[in-house]
């Protein structure tokens, strides 16, 4: 895989980037405050995760028709249109860069390389309903974490705790989608659905509002 454009509908589209396929002399689009950012980033790898996130954005905002508006991170760490509406979550990890776009509603995504450490870190963000019924299989685990990532990054705030406010429904190794709510915030009415693919050792997962 080199890119994957999926346009989940009218209004949103998700981008997958192969990080190693990119070439990195591609980046006039970016805004001169992203350039400066881009700029100040010293690491190799970490340079090349950066702005193959914001390939990504820009494919999925043109695959929209949308013009790229530069982005920044708000106090909140979460990734914000510098102009114009819509609404943004990226993510990456070994390999893949990815992004969502939505002309309206908050969106959130997460990529994660299944490692087997994971299992000894599981009560760090897991609920004891969650630890009930996950097998001790790392996928399972890399979902479950990865999927709390997407809706807290879906909801936006600070100080929501993975094993005390995100809880999810029980789910299959195989599941495509899990579904979860925040609970003691001021967003525990709502309830998320989010999309799992496993893309060789990696899981992605994604939400939207």
């Amino acid at each position: 895989m080199q890119t994957k454009i999926e346009k989940i509908d009218s209004q949103s589209v998700l981008v997958l980037k192969n990080i190693q396929d990119q070439a990195m002399d591609q980046l006039d689009f970016l805004s001169f405050r992203e350039k400066l950012s881009y700029a100040n980033i010293s690491h190799h790898e970490k340079r090349k995760e950066w702005a193959s996130s914001r390939m990504a954005i820009k494919e999925a905002m043109d695959a929209l028709n949308i013009p790229y508006p530069g982005f920044f991170k708000d106090e909140h760490g979460k990734s914000q249109v510098m102009k114009g509406g819509g609404q943004v979550s990226l993510s990456h990890t070994q390999g893949y860069a990815g992004a969502i776009f939505h002309r309206d509603l908050p969106v959130g995504i997460d990529m994660d390389l299944v490692r087997e450490k994971i299992l000894r870190i599981g009560f760090r963000f897991l609920d004891q309903k969650e630890l009930d019924f996950l097998t001790k299989d790392p996928v399972h685990y890399t979902m479950a974490w990865s999927a709390k990532e997407s809706i807290f990054k879906c909801q936006g705030k600070k100080g929501v705790s993975f094993r005390e406010n995100i809880l999810l429904e029980p789910f299959e190794p195989d599941a495509q989608l899990i579904k979860g709510k925040i609970r003691g915030t001021e967003f525990a009415d709502h309830h998320y659905q989010v999309r799992v693919e496993k893309i060789q050792d990696v899981i992605l997962t994604y939400t939207i509002w």
